[in-house]
């Protein structure tokens, strides 16, 4: 029975990729995380909080990462990998619940250990496991840096003027290692193949995470102009907010949001590097949407005041998110369209432009201009549209003549 388990764990590579239903329940401590992080953002807008904010992000993110790494190759329907995702699940759970108090309130080894013995956990699941198979020692070189990034984690918990240091040091590690296919003296480096995903699953999971990131922005100014009386300005304020949600959604899936897992699928094993990207680009764009939704909050619980955190948040959220969509586009289609890439400065010089007005006035600069991108994005389909049906059109004008 030992023998045939790694067989019965792994996904036939052929398999269509569709997300399980357990990953999708997986993703509901994912929201909770968003919800959390953007409470912490909001009450610290200064820079050293959104640092904090980032480091946090950038760690809950890599479990989401390599679960759905993770999961691309193995059955979600095996009983053990069922076990795998409910743990990381229930740590992620016990991260986020953690992150409003992680650097002042005294719960930074609550997000630590729960980080460490999510990694670690899933390795003491999958190494015995696997036995046998070649993936078995994968999983150890994962295991061992996470071992020793984990040291940096706990230290880093325990001795709070060094927290923000040690976190950073740690999680460069992680994030360099996986680029580097986890080395390590003894045990080699993972090759491409050992590393090659589902381009569709992947994708799939990719959209879904930032629809989530998207939801969060819309969930938590739902909330915040629910408590805010209704009125006028901060009705204006919701709509800008809705608005924005709207246009990075658009913005994101075309073009290259529908195209990411066929250009996976197209590279072979290689394509894990464009995987390994995206992922890290994603991070940036969740980043981008996590501010902006900070931003928004502000704006709608007082649209008529002027706030530099609110600017600074609600400039570079936007662009951030933009910037990391236009990288995107050009590692997987080579494309670079240029009201992309001119809207980046746009959204800056707009936010310095309102710097001494109502902070709803950035709000709106910034909604305009996303609304901007996305109508000129979308001209070349509308005027082949156009054409289309002029030339269907001029056989029947022809007969009619």
């Amino acid at each position: 029975m030992a023998g045939r388990l790694p067989g019965r764990l792994l996904l036939r590579r052929e398999n269509p990729g569709k997300a399980s239903f357990l990953e999708l329940f997986f993703d509901l401590a994912f929201i909770f995380a968003l919800t959390r992080l953007s409470r912490a953002l909001l009450d610290d807008l200064s820079f050293t909080g959104g640092f904090q904010a980032l480091l946090m992000l950038a760690a809950l993110w890599w479990v989401w990462f390599v679960t759905a790494w993770s999961a691309d190759w193995f059955d979600p329907r095996a009983p053990l990998i069922v076990t795998l995702l409910i743990w990381v699940m229930f740590g992620g759970l016990l991260m986020a619940a953690a992150v409003p108090t992680v650097f002042d309130g005294g719960h930074a080894m609550v997000f630590a250990l729960a980080y460490v013995a999510i990694h670690l956990g899933r390795a003491a699941i999958l190494i015995p496991a696997l036995r046998g198979h070649p993936l078995q020692v994968r999983s150890l070189r994962v295991a061992v840096w996470f071992a020793i990034s984990g040291v940096l984690w706990v230290v880093g918990a325990a001795v709070a003027p060094a927290r923000e240091v040690l976190w950073a040091l740690a999680l460069v590690l992680e994030y360099s290692l996986a680029r580097l296919r986890w080395p390590f003296p003894g045990l080699g480096r993972s090759t491409w193949p050992e590393l090659q995903v589902n381009g569709r699953h992947l994708s799939e999971r990719y959209q879904q995470i930032f629809i989530i990131a998207l939801g969060e922005l819309i969930l938590t100014s739902g909330v915040t102009y629910s408590d805010s009386g209704l009125d006028r300005d901060s009705t204006v304020a919701f709509a800008l907010a809705f608005v924005t949600a709207v246009a990075l959604a658009r913005l994101y899936l075309v073009p290259a949001g529908a195209r990411l897992g066929a250009r996976i699928e197209a590279e072979g094993p290689p394509g894990s590097r464009l995987t390994l990207l995206a992922g890290y680009l994603h991070l940036v764009m969740i980043a981008g949407v996590l501010a902006t939704s900070v931003a928004m909050q502000v704006t709608i619980d007082d649209p008529r005041a002027s706030d530099s955190g609110q600017l600074a948040v609600g400039v570079i959220g936007p662009a951030l998110a933009l910037t990391a969509r236009i990288l995107l586009a050009a590692a997987v289609d080579g494309s670079r369209p240029w009201a992309r890439l001119v809207g980046v400065p746009a959204i800056i010089v707009g936010g310095l432009a309102t710097v001494r007005l109502p902070q709803v006035a950035n709000s709106a600069v910034v909604a305009g201009l996303l609304l901007l991108i996305v109508s000129i994005d979308a001209m070349p389909g509308m005027w082949r549209f156009i054409r289309q049906v002029r030339e269907r059109d001029a056989p029947d004008q022809r007969l009619a003549g």
